[in-house]
């Protein structure tokens, strides 16, 4: 993961579109070229989505596309500020602050291919990691997992693997699964580096799959997040120090990506 120094900028955005892609699961246009500009696959915006104390605090956000002077987020409807933000109406604003956290490390690579593994609305970064990959020439496979084929976020995605706990759409099982199941055909074609995003249980078990085959692998936490730079101290985990026992960090100073060796597993 880089270092980031990127200019944070919190300003008025206007919503410019607004599209469902699924029963819950929104995708939301900010005009916003501060952001826009600047802006590196893995970073998140934190959004205040009204002038009211309901809800109080800004919801965290993955940067999903780049397009021109816009940025779109995905968002899941699950509380009251995600449903105001899905509700909102194009030219609706909202304070929208970033870039913020770090990104995936992609600059001057050591892989050929890059596994894409998500899981539900960890789809949400892959998008513009993917196209920033295609820039630079990189192979990308998607492995994108759900419980059921409701749950399978594909839209834009291209080169997938998918796999359902149910079996109703691709492999029967979780995403790690299908990663056990194919990783002998990948290895002998190319170098390979994992990126992932999804529920925490499911970056563990990918954190493993990554140590059992010595693959390089990065992995996108999500937290509850309240300021998203390091003032309110919400989103502390802990993690494997460099030197060995467990440390405290907070995803939004360190993270949100972080090596997967230091997962605490």
């Amino acid at each position: 993961m880089m270092p980031e120094t990127l200019p944070i900028t919190d300003l008025t955005a206007a919503i410019t579109a607004s599209r469902k892609i699924s029963e819950d699961v929104s995708v939301i246009t900010f005009e916003c070229p501060e952001i826009a500009s600047v802006a590196r696959p893995g970073n998140f915006v934190n959004i205040k989505v009204n002038d009211t104390t309901q809800p109080l605090l800004r919801r965290p956000f993955s940067i999903h596309n780049v397009r021109g002077n816009s940025i779109d987020i995905m968002a899941r409807n699950v509380g009251c500020g995600t449903a105001i933000l899905a509700g909102s109406p194009c030219f609706s604003t909202m304070q929208v602050l970033g870039p913020l956290g770090n990104s995936f490390d992609i600059l001057n690579p050591s892989f050929d291919t890059a596994l894409l593994v998500s899981g539900g609305i960890g789809t949400a970064p892959m998008l513009f990691l993917e196209k920033q990959l295609a820039l630079q020439g990189s192979g990308c496979i998607n492995f994108v997992g759900g419980r059921t084929s409701r749950d399978l976020l594909l839209q834009n995605l291209s080169n997938c693997r998918t796999a359902t706990d149910d079996g109703s759409a691709g492999f029967r099982g979780t995403v790690v699964e299908l990663l056990e199941h194919d990783i002998e055909a990948l290895g002998k074609k190319s170098r390979l580096k994992i990126f992932a995003c999804g529920p925490n249980p499911m970056l563990r078990a990918v954190a493993a799959f990554s140590r059992k085959y010595g693959i390089a692998c990065e992995v996108s936490l999500e937290s509850i997040m309240g300021c998203g730079i390091g003032i309110c101290y919400g989103c502390s985990v802990e993690v494997r120090a460099p030197g060995g026992g467990i440390e405290t960090v907070l995803l939004c100073r360190e993270g949100p990506v972080l090596d997967a060796g230091r997962l605490v597993l």
